[in-house]
C-alpha cells in the first residue's frame, strides 16, 4: 500500500475573519464539482446534516452552503471516547455568469447536499446548421 493512502484526513476548519462571538466550529464541507451540456454540478459532503439544517443563499455572485448539525450522543450518555469532531459547515462559491440564477435546485439525502446550477441559454454548447447561400 501507499503511505499517502494510510494517512487520516482531518477536517478541515474554516479560518473566519476576525473573532467568533459563539462558541461554534465551522468546517469545510468535501465536495466533487463536475460539468455538463445543460448544468453545473455540486455535491457537499456533510455527515449528519439533515435537509432541515442546510441553508443555502445566493447573494449577489456568492453562493453560501451552510449545514447545521447537533452534538453526538444524548445528555444523559457519560463519553468515553470522542474522535468525531462535532461543528457545523460552511463553503462559499463565486458563481459564474453563465449559471442561471432562478433555476439553482437543491436536494439533500444521507448528508449529500446535491446542487444543480442550470446554465443559461446562450452558454450551453449548441450545434449551428449552416445554410446554402442560394
Amino acid at each position: 500500500m501507499i503511505e499517502k493512502e494510510m494517512q487520516v484526513q482531518r477536517k478541515q476548519e474554516v479560518q473566519q475573519a476576525g473573532e467568533p462571538t459563539k462558541p461554534e466550529r465551522y468546517f469545510v464541507p468535501a465536495v466533487d464539482i463536475y460539468e455538463t451540456e445543460d448544468a453545473v454540478h455540486l455535491r457537499a459532503e456533510m455527515p449528519g446534516v439533515d435537509k432541515d439544517g442546510v441553508e443555502i443563499n445566493l447573494e449577489n455572485d456568492t453562493l453560501t452552503i451552510k449545514g447545521f448539525k447537533g452534538a453526538n450522543g444524548g445528555n444523559e450518555e457519560r463519553v468515553l471516547l470522542r474522535e468525531f469532531e462535532t461543528g457545523h459547515y460552511l463553503r462559499r462559491f463565486t458563481m459564474a455568469e453563465t449559471i442561471d440564477r432562478n433555476k439553482i435546485e437543491a436536494t439533500m439525502a444521507d448528508g449529500l447536499l446535491t446542487l444543480v446550477l442550470a446554465k443559461v441559454e446562450p452558454a450551453r454548447p449548441r450545434k449551428i446548421e449552416v445554410k446554402s447561400a442560394a
